[in-house]
């Protein structure tokens, strides 16, 4: 078993350079299997979750390179084949091929998707989103099977109940090629679907009002390859900056789109940490003395819940009692009885976690239940005195580009073994 060794108890300092927003990339390369030619993705962020969909892709016989942080995508010679199990399943963002190939095929057969398990995220609003377009839509044997009308499918106005960024990419990839109109109303409005919607623009989409909760489609017929920059992930930004200001002795955090992470920069600012903001960086000063703070995560522009888990360290640093509440995913709650096993005074009450600091945090052996829970397990233990090891790192690979790398150039002592 893979697990991250870490000496705690260090003080970090130094520079950090963001890579491209993982959760954009996951959507980014399926919607460019739809192009007709070559599509080039700059910043790329290298992990566990591309190397995965770089597999599938090949198994439909897309050309692919990676290399430096940048991905040749080539669908000239691509195949549609059924995609019920396998690889496909590791991962959840593997439902936006259902919007891609269905836009490009008019027909997909995809697994399930995998992903790091947070409570129920059912995929009801893609099916109804297809289904408003004209498609036929079955779940038999663990799979979506996807069809759209020998006419093709055909825009029209779909409403999400809840605001969701994977039905909105998915309905939006989907709906490029329909005939007519699409209008999206209640839209997610993160800036990952503004990216999804620049690249495809760029392929020759007619896609406008992405960022707001109305996004409108006029379908068209064929789309062309491009090259397009991802833009920096503000969750690994939020990771490095929660790191910085619980444990650094002065870290600039690099690429970075401060307006992306207004809500999180407030929060720290409301704790007390001090900061100087660049146009494209950010310097995160010493702390000594922080204040508590209550976090409730939302959707965007609200906190966004794939930072509760890496600020909760910093958290366990204020003098006081502060509280979190996730409205997004209120079972995302597993790194708290790990703290626990370092020391911290965290507790879940209902829906709701608890905190009580200041904490002096030890060394302990702890799992992540998740890709984020994992990046806080890491915080946490370059924080604690004493040696902790964290296992299940699977997770984290997934997401952070290059994690062990950019946390030793910062001074921590970290390590990956292997242990029976």
């Amino acid at each position: 078993m893979k697990k991250f060794l870490i000496n705690g108890g260090t003080k970090l300092k130094g520079e950090v350079t963001i890579n491209g927003a993982k959760n954009s990339t996951v959507a980014l390369i399926p919607a460019a299997i739809m192009a007709d030619s070559p599509v080039v993705l700059e910043g790329v962020p290298d992990i566990a979750d591309v190397y995965s969909l770089k597999e599938i892709l090949e198994i439909m016989g897309v050309g692919v390179t990676f290399e430096d942080n940048t991905m040749t995508i080539d669908p000239t010679n691509m195949v549609s084949i059924p995609m019920p199990s396998g690889k496909i399943n590791s991962l959840r963002a593997s439902y936006y091929f259902m919007g891609a190939l269905l836009a490009k095929y008019g027909e997909a057969v995809v697994g399930l998707p995998g992903g790091c398990f947070l409570g129920p995220r059912p995929i009801d609003l893609h099916i109804k989103g297809f289904e408003a377009l004209g498609a036929e839509v079955k779940s038999e044997h663990g799979a979506m099977y996807l069809k759209a009308p020998a006419e093709g499918l055909k825009g029209t106005r779909i409403f999400m109940d809840v605001v969701s960024i994977g039905a909105t990419i998915n309905v939006m990839l989907a709906a490029t090629t329909a005939k007519g109109r699409t209008v999206i109303e209640n839209a997610a409005r993160e800036p990952e679907i503004i990216d999804v919607a620049t690249l495809l623009n760029n392929m020759g989409a007619k896609i406008r009002g992405a960022g707001t909760d109305e996004i409108r489609i006029d379908g068209v017929e064929t789309l062309g390859g491009c090259r397009h920059s991802i833009i920096p992930d503000r969750i690994e930004a939020g990771t490095y900056l929660s790191l910085a200001a619980a444990a650094g002795e002065g870290i600039l955090v690099k690429n970075v789109i401060r307006e992306h992470l207004d809500s999180f920069i407030l929060k720290l600012e409301e704790m007390g940490v001090k900061m100087d903001m660049n146009e494209e960086s950010i310097f995160v000063h010493p702390t000594t003395e922080l204040k508590p703070t209550n976090v409730k995560t939302y959707p965007y522009p609200g906190f966004a819940t794939d930072l509760q888990q890496p600020i909760t360290p910093l958290l366990l640093k204020a003098t006081g009692e502060s509280i979190i509440e996730d409205t997004i995913y209120q079972q995302r709650v597993n790194h708290i009885p790990e703290l626990a096993r370092m020391g911290a005074k965290a507790q879940v009450e209902g829906n709701m976690i608890v905190l009580n600091g200041p904490n002096e945090l030890n060394g302990a052996e702890v799992a992540a239940s998740d890709l984020r829970a994992g990046a806080c397990l890491v915080i946490a233990g370059i924080m604690a005195q004493g040696e902790t090891k964290v296992s299940n790192i699977g997770h984290i690979l997934r997401g952070y580009d290059r994690f062990i790398e950019k946390l030793t150039a910062l001074g921590a002592d970290i390590q990956l073994i292997e242990e029976d």
